[in-house]
Parts: structure tokens; C-alpha cells; sequence
């Protein structure tokens, strides 16, 4: 049940964190009724940190429009872009680690890779031509439009409550440093906000609670891109700033055991706001068809700082990651 819970979580959304080191422990343990609870707290917190920087990957992705470089062209010229991102994650195996009832405890959680999906959806919509330079234009704008989609869930012990609606939409702009041409590559620089729907999570493990109220996670990107057209294929290539913002609360529960015999405890609300950035490099490459463009990507993710309480074997919770895209592209 507990690792079905966390792969439905990074399946889903989470949010990315950066503590620092007089911070890991984050769950009152002063009392004995305190520490029943505490150290499934602090494993709680520290599950969700080893897993938010791969969530923030896969809801950003590389380019803000598959393989496109430069603007549009100014009025009239539109571009729809539906993809899936997926990135090269680590899933802990929860299943493995019993929490203490004495207080909080570090262990090392063991870690299987596993690909992390995210579909998304842009728009991006020709407002201003640019100015005429010899072969090609500069100074072009493009307005950006994303949407992310989350659905209420209730099963296998597991409640995803939006309470707020399952639809939310980004935005942001893209400004052309060169138009592309026959001989002029497209380059541009992009900004684009994506944020998820407010998620309130409720998990049941036996008689053991898990709550994550009020999770929000809000990314925003900047990307330096350069792309062209080369008959039936294209190319683009780009890098950028990613900077992941969350703000939750976590209550754990946990029930009366007769080994050790303790009572019921409950640890929380504890609540959390954080701030993770990270360099983003990427390379796309495209298939021209007759309607519309398939396009795949590869990128890399690297930096920031993360200090968790509890270990994870293999690759840690700010290590770089390697994430992916397939999409279809149709404009005009």
C-alpha cells in the first residue's frame, strides 16, 4: 500500500524543497505521545523531498514549445503543442522502512528507477512580426499559454481531493532575437509559468493516516533556444533556469500498537514553503509531416541543495536528472 501511495504521487504532483541542515527534523518528538508519531512524520517530509525536484522536472520540461526556436511571424500564426514529459526518476521503496515509535530515526531507504511521467498542453499565439533586419526579423513576441490538468482520485486507500477545480493554466511570453529564414536559425528567449491545481491528499495505511492539505506547486522557467529547419527534420537546442516553488502542510497519524504497546499519536500540522533552482539543458529534434510535426526530446536538469533527515541509496535527492519528451506539434 505505502509504495503504491508514493508512486501515485509522482505520478501526480509534488513539490520541490530545499532545507537546510538545522531544519531536517521538522516534527515535535518533546513529549512520549509526540514521538509515536514523530519519526513518520519526518519520513513523510523526507519522501516528498526526495521526490518533489523529479516532479518540478517533469512538469517544466525542456523547450517551451516542442522544437521551436524563433517567434511566429506576428498575427495569424499559431502553434498548438500536446506532449508527455517523462524523467529518468527514483522511487523509494517505502515498504521497506518501518518507522520508529520512539522518536525519530534515520535509515536508508533503497531506491528503484523508474520513468516519471507528466502529459502537458501549450499554446502559443503570433502577436508582433517583429522589425525587418536584411533576411530575417528581430524583436518578435509570442504569447504562451499552458494547461495542466489534475483529477480527483478516490481509491485503494488513497483520496486526491481538488478543491479548488482539476484545471490549471500557465502563461508566459517569448521574445525573438531572430526570426528563422532559408538562412537565419530561429533564436528567442522564453519565460513560462506552469502551476498545478491545490491538491489535498489523504492516505490510509491500516489505521495509520497520512495528510497533505493545501499542496500547491507553482514552476517558472527561462529558456535560451535556437532552432532550424532542415527540410524533413529540424533541430533546436536550448538551456535555462528552472525554479520550483511549493507551500503545504503534512499530518501524520498513527495508531495504537501493542509492539511496543504505545497509544495513538498524531504529529502536525507541519507546514512547509520552499524554493528550488536548477540549470536546464536540452536538445530537440523533429520530424516535418504533412499536417503537423512529431517531435523528441532530451534534456538535463543539475543544481541546488537538499539536506534530508533519512539516506536514499543510489542517486540523492538534488543529484542532476535526465529527463525526455515525445509530442505533436501543429501551426500555422
Amino acid at each position: 500500500m505505502k509504495s503504491r501511495l508514493f508512486v501515485f504521487f509522482a505520478a501526480t504532483a509534488l513539490t520541490a524543497t530545499s532545507l537546510s541542515a538545522q531544519d531536517l527534523t521538522r516534527c515535535p518528538g518533546t513529549t512520549q505521545a509526540q514521538r509515536v508519531s514523530q519519526d513518520a512524520c519526518q519520513k513523510a517530509i523526507d519522501l516528498f523531498q526526495y521526490l518533489a525536484p523529479q516532479l518540478g522536472t517533469a512538469i517544466s520540461g525542456g523547450n517551451a514549445t516542442l522544437g521551436q526556436g524563433g517567434t511566429l511571424g506576428g498575427l495569424g500564426h499559431f502553434l498548438v503543442d500536446v506532449r508527455v514529459n517523462a524523467v529518468q526518476g527514483s522511487l523509494p521503496q517505502v515498504d521497506q522502512v518501518t518507522p520508529s515509535v520512539t522518536g525519530v530515526q534515520s535509515d536508508t531507504y533503497p531506491t528503484n528507477n523508474q520513468f516519471i511521467p507528466m502529459p502537458t498542453a501549450d499554446l502559443a499565439i503570433g502577436v508582433f512580426k517583429g522589425l525587418p533586419l536584411a533576411i530575417t526579423n528581430v524583436g518578435g513576441v509570442d504569447l504562451l499559454v499552458s494547461a495542466s490538468y489534475l483529477p480527483a482520485f478516490d481509491g485503494s486507500g488513497v483520496s486526491v481531493k481538488v478543491p479548488n477545480g482539476s484545471l490549471k493554466l500557465g502563461y508566459g511570453v517569448r521574445l525573438g532575437i531572430l526570426q528563422e529564414s532559408l538562412l537565419v536559425p530561429g533564436i528567442s528567449i522564453t519565460y513560462l509559468k506552469r502551476d498545478l491545481p491545490t491538491v489535498d491528499i489523504a492516505a490510509n495505511n491500516g489505521n495509520d493516516t497520512l495528510n497533505v492539505n493545501n499542496l500547491s506547486l507553482k514552476t517558472t522557467a527561462w529558456r535560451l533556444v535556437a532552432s532550424k529547419s532542415l527540410l524533413m527534420f529540424g533541430v533546436a537546442v536550448g538551456a535555462g533556469q528552472d525554479k520550483y516553488e511549493s507551500s503545504t502542510d503534512i499530518r501524520a497519524h498513527v495508531a495504537a500498537r501493542t509492539v511496543p504497546p504505545t497509544a495513538a499519536s498524531t504529529a502536525g500540522p507541519v507546514p512547509m514553503s520552499q524554493s528550488l533552482t536548477r540549470t536546464n539543458v536540452f536538445a530537440d529534434l523533429s520530424m516535418n509531416l504533412l499536417l503537423f510535426k512529431l517531435t523528441g526530446e532530451i534534456g538535463q536538469v543539475s543544481g541546488g541543495t537538499i539536506n534530508t533527515y533519512n539516506q536514499f541509496s543510489g542517486k540523492q535527492a538534488a543529484d542532476s536528472r535526465i529527463y525526455g519528451s515525445v509530442g505533436a506539434r501543429f501551426g500555422f
